[in-house]
């Protein structure tokens, strides 16, 4: 293993593990965040479902073979969960009905849902007018950052109502505050708003049932495609910095993941239904660091700094 699975790897101490008993399905499970995410709920003793489109026998249209479903299966396990890989595309309704029916035959709950659903970064054609779009790729942009989460939360909500306490995560793209500042592409703007929207209508629904639903977005994410982009390792990623000085601010999955665990074992977690959090944020407000002990505030960061114009480097907001 190397750079983010090293940690993935690390076992929690079995009275630390908080989460024992519970059951928790990440959808979109195969890699960068929503890979984190869920090995991080194994570490603390979660049951994690992980799906995707992506496995051993077939690669999805992002086009990344050696990244897995089965993979992150294997690793919740080693960091001391249990992992389960459901081979998935939610944008297949038959598929998500399949795999909630699974869940509910085979645990009879569903405690956490993680849609970091996604796999639409290379149909970003940034500084496009929406006239000069490929309107084909704006429109599966859509289809894979906004109808995967309603078709998911349509079939596996009525299992995750019948208990309280329940956490419905919404990944995006950029906290609502930060996405006020237009997104450079329309079809990516309204994509990465969306979740937002989710998380504040499932809020409302959920209230009676004492579930929790939030919108959360990691910061500039050190995953594994924007590390190959630039060319680095997670060993090695500061050399990015050099082509891209906002890079400074970058973050491990590790970040978002850690906040993801925090909540899920929260029992006050229903002060935060309908809000759009963010890695940094939770990383302050539950006292936890990256996986080199820094606490990287990337909206921070782009507000004061990039936007603002204040005189700081990134390392002020770490």
């Amino acid at each position: 293993m190397t750079g983010q699975q090293e940690w993935a790897g690390q076992r929690e101490p079995a009275g630390q593990r908080e989460l024992a008993g519970r059951v928790a399905l990440v959808a979109g499970a195969t890699r960068g965040a929503g890979r984190a995410m869920a090995v991080e709920l194994g570490r603390a003793g979660a049951l994690v479902y992980v799906t995707g489109r992506t496995t051993r026998e077939r690669v999805s249209e992002v086009g990344r073979p050696t990244e897995t479903i089965e993979q992150t299966a294997e690793l919740v396990t080693a960091a001391g969960g249990t992992g389960i890989a459901v081979p998935t595309d939610h944008l297949d309704p038959a598929q998500v009905k399949a795999l909630t029916e699974r869940i509910d035959r085979e645990q009879g709950r569903l405690d956490v849902l993680v849609n970091s659903l996604w796999g639409g970064d290379r149909l970003i054609e940034f500084d496009t007018r929406l006239w000069d779009l490929d309107l084909e790729k704006g429109l599966r942009m859509f289809r894979l950052g906004i109808d995967t989460h309603v078709i998911t939360g349509h079939y596996a909500l009525p299992l995750l109502i019948r208990q309280p306490g329940g956490l419905v995560v919404e990944v995006t793209d950029g906290t609502a505050a930060f996405n006020r500042t237009y997104r450079e592409n329309l079809c990516f703007d309204l994509t990465k708003n969306a979740p937002h929207r989710i998380a504040f209508g499932l809020a409302a629904e959920l209230k009676e049932h004492g579930g929790t639903a939030v919108s959360l977005t990691p910061g500039f994410l050190r995953s594994e495609e924007m590390l190959d982009h630039f060319g680095v390792t997670e060993e090695t990623w500061r050399d990015a910095v050099a082509q891209e000085p906002h890079f400074a601010i970058a973050e491990s999955p590790a970040l978002i993941a850690r906040g993801v665990r925090a909540l899920a074992a929260d029992p006050a977690k229903e002060r935060w239904s309908g809000q759009s959090l963010s890695s940094g944020q939770l990383a302050k407000e539950y006292d936890y660091t990256d996986t080199d002990g820094s606490r990287p505030d990337c909206f921070a960061y782009f507000e004061d700094v990039v936007f603002g114009g204040k005189d700081a480097t990134a390392d002020a907001y770490r």
